[in-house]
């Protein structure tokens, strides 16, 4: 609980001092329902993406060029009428109004089986009345010009949609068809000797099990949560972006589909991925203590300044940019603060209480409001910044506290919805394993690297040493009867059995019994109830990175310089700790991006292959849907019409108001046609042309309607 408060006071930075938009407000509101429901990071990135509609759109009907996403849209079928709105109050006033009504609805509707419902309907409730509004209010006839009716209206309206977008919320978001193929993992006991399908996800039996944000799941045993999310209505992704896999009786949606996983094979050691993966993240567990006396310097200065270009693809490519024996990747960091002229200032630390201190603080919880919460957490405290000049992408006017609260949510919320159906839609169908069942599975069937050695299993881990080994004769492990002798043995985090009392005990590192390995997490939680590939911090956070950057028109913190103050011996919840006070410290957001991805692996939650896949998807993501989303803002697509992205790579999306039957063309400089397609726009007024064939260079776009041009757009290709 005190982790949660120092994030929340630090990070929201909500001080009286200055004023917030009701926009902020009602955020700050769903961002506090979210803390008090149980952990699903699906479903409040849906809340979080309806919210911030509800917001923008009440904003944008009172602004002649701004285009509403869904008042009056016809949304994957879903017709949301309107016939426009007229008041008499004055705009802020009425834009605070709708926007307040709006919200209030949707959470008392949301959030009414909460486990926290009480407090989450007290605090809502309070911020009515500090408002000055009538919570009783619930007249939905908009054309009385009463902006709370229309705020009543368009809650009504997308709870409506809510119960037919493919998420199952009228039977509380349950699986329709999943079932999982392994047997539980009992954590009461060592080993792992039920697992079947070590290349599947396994559910975990745990006696008592508390959810991210401290919530107990009756019965110890939480199914699978979202393996059927991508068949929820996204927001920007497209028919191109999805792949459709066929299994008997059902169809999996897939958006931006990585391909699958790495599976595991028998015998070849670390040579094989699979193996490879997870050893690594078992060997990792070995960086958690800080009594190893290892000094880093986690400042700018060392840390960050990545390019995609380093990303691996290759087991061998992904050897070299994780180090397995000393934690971390390749990235060098920068001399120079680009905003101050000043140079970052080395801050060296402890390997043992930073690599803790970052699995504590990126896993969000307990207490938590999700990866996708925790973003929005980051933007507000981006927000509150004193250095932040609130223009899109760094151009034109100043914005209003209001507009750009509602804009920036309704990008980063329409974004994170998109990742959430992306990466869940992955995690279903691939329903790939996680580290404590395939660390478990391969200690339990012996060691795969030498068929000569004691316990060879070609299932088995690979041997590495000082971190991998078999336990011989004299071994502190071996047991009075030398009963463990063959066994495999790991260096790493010794694991909760060493902890009697988080808040004097450290478990620290040592060699143990690989049967007997956990994560560095919580007993009562071990590892979120889904499947691993793709990494859902990894894929947030990228596509987050990447939005925070388009946003600003900076890659960069104000300043330069984003923080969070660790304190010594308060920060760490899983046991004592850390030994010392620092500070996390990113010069840009894609820098906080990778340093969430590597917290995922210290605190053995995920292994390298689903990192990579799910920061390439996340850095997709966040460019099409921040192209997609500022479209609105300007009313380009009702004015126009809208072709993005622009510079295009292999394929472009247009959006174009017509029931016609139209020709899409495109000229080269020189006046040739060089591609055409006869087409027709979807409900959403959109179709997608593939480019790919192209020459870089410049192009005329135009639709045609017989021989009438209805527009014409220029073009780049990169």
């Amino acid at each position: 609980m005190f982790r949660k408060i120092l994030l929340y006071l630090f990070l929201t930075l909500s001080t009286q001092s200055f004023s917030q938009s009701v926009a902020r407000q009602w955020n700050e509101e769903m961002l506090h329902g979210i803390r008090n429901d149980y952990a699903r990071p699906t479903i409040h990135a849906r809340n979080l993406f309806h919210s911030s509609v509800i917001m923008y759109d009440m904003w944008a009907v009172f602004n002649k060029q701004a285009d509403t996403y869904f008042l009056g849209k016809n949304i994957a079928g879903f017709q949301c009428p309107f016939d426009g709105f007229q008041s008499n109050e004055p705009t802020l006033k009425a834009r605070e109004k709708a926007i307040s009504y709006g919200v209030y609805r949707l959470m008392r509707h949301r959030f009414a089986n909460s486990p926290e419902a009480a407090e989450i309907m007290e605090s809502i409730d309070i911020l009515m009345d500090d408002l000055g509004y009538d919570k009783n209010y619930t007249n939905t006839d908009y054309s009385n010009g009463n902006p709370a009716a229309l705020g009543n209206y368009i809650a009504e309206k997308i709870i409506e949609f809510g119960f037919q977008d493919g998420s199952n919320e009228a039977n509380n978001y349950a699986n329709q068809f999943y079932v999982p193929l392994n047997e539980p993992l009992n954590m009461d006991i060592a080993g792992n000797p039920d697992m079947e399908f070590p290349n599947h996800w396994q559910p975990l039996k745990i006696e008592a099990y508390v959810d991210q944000s401290g919530h107990t799941i009756p019965g110890g045993q939480p199914p699978f949560l979202g393996p059927e999310w991508g068949r929820v209505v996204p927001f920007s992704l497209t028919e191109e972006d999805k792949t459709v896999h066929q299994v008997p009786g059902y169809e999996y949606w897939v958006y931006h589909d990585p391909g699958p996983p790495c599976y595991i094979q028998d015998g070849l050691g670390a040579e094989d991925a699979y193996k490879w993966n997870f050893a690594l993240v078992a060997a990792w567990g070995a960086h958690l203590a800080p009594s190893d006396g290892v000094m880093v310097d986690i400042s700018p200065k060392s840390l960050g300044n990545l390019s995609m270009d380093t990303y691996p693809q290759t087991l061998s490519e992904y050897k070299e940019f994780y180090d397995l024996e000393s934690g971390g990747d390749p990235s060098e960091g920068r001399v120079l603060n680009p905003i101050t002229g000043q140079a970052y200032e080395p801050q060296l630390v402890y390997r043992g209480d930073y690599a803790r201190a970052l699995a504590e603080f990126w896993a969000d919880g307990p207490d938590s409001e999700t990866p996708p919460g925790h973003w929005f957490v980051l933007l507000n405290y981006i927000n509150d910044n004193p250095l932040t000049i609130k223009k899109i992408k760094g151009k034109g006017a100043v914005l209003s506290d209001l507009e750009w609260d509602v804009k920036s949510y309704f990008i980063l919320g329409g974004t994170l919805h998109d990742v959430a159906i992306s990466a869940w839609g992955i995690k279903g169908y691939y329903d790939f394993v996680r580290p404590v069942s395939a660390i478990r599975y391969m200690g339990e069937h012996g060691q795969s690297s030498d068929p000569n050695l004691q316990n060879y299993d070609p299932h088995g881990l690979p041997l590495i040493p000082g971190r991998i080994e078999v336990i011989k004769e004299g071994d502190s492990l071996a047991g009075n009867f030398n009963e463990n002798v063959g066994k495999i043995k790991l260096y790493t985090w010794r694991g909760p059995e060493y902890i009697v009392n988080p808040n004097t005990d450290e478990a620290g590192v040592g060699w143990i019994i690989s049967s007997e390995w956990w994560p560095y997490q919580r007993p009562s939680f071990v590892t979120p109830p889904f499947a691993g590939y793709v990494s859902g911090h990894s894929t947030f956070s990228r596509a987050a990175a990447e939005v925070l950057t388009m946003l600003t028109g900076s890659e960069y913190f104000p300043g330069g310089m984003g923080t969070f103050d660790i304190q010594k011996n308060e920060f760490l919840v899983f046991e004592e700790g850390p030994s010392q006070s620092f500070q996390l410290q990113w010069a840009t957001y894609r820098d906080a991006s990778d340093q969430c991805s590597l917290s995922r692996i210290w605190g053995g939650i995920h292994p390298p292959v689903d990192d990579i896949a799910g920061r390439k998807i996340g850095y997709e993501i966040g460019q099409e849907a921040f192209s997609f989303a500022e479209k609105f803002f300007t009313g380009e697509i009702a004015k126009n019409g809208v072709l993005f992205p622009n510079p295009a790579d292999n394929k472009i999306t247009v959006l174009y108001k017509t029931d016609k039957n139209v020709e899409a063309v495109l000229f080269d400089v020189l006046g040739r046609k060089v591609l055409s397609s006869s087409t027709s726009f979807n409900t959403n007024n959109e179709f997608v042309l593939d480019v790919s064939g192209l020459r870089a260079g410049l192009y005329f776009f135009s639709l045609y309607e017989g021989d009438k041009i209805l527009w014409t757009q220029k073009l780049l290709k990169n």
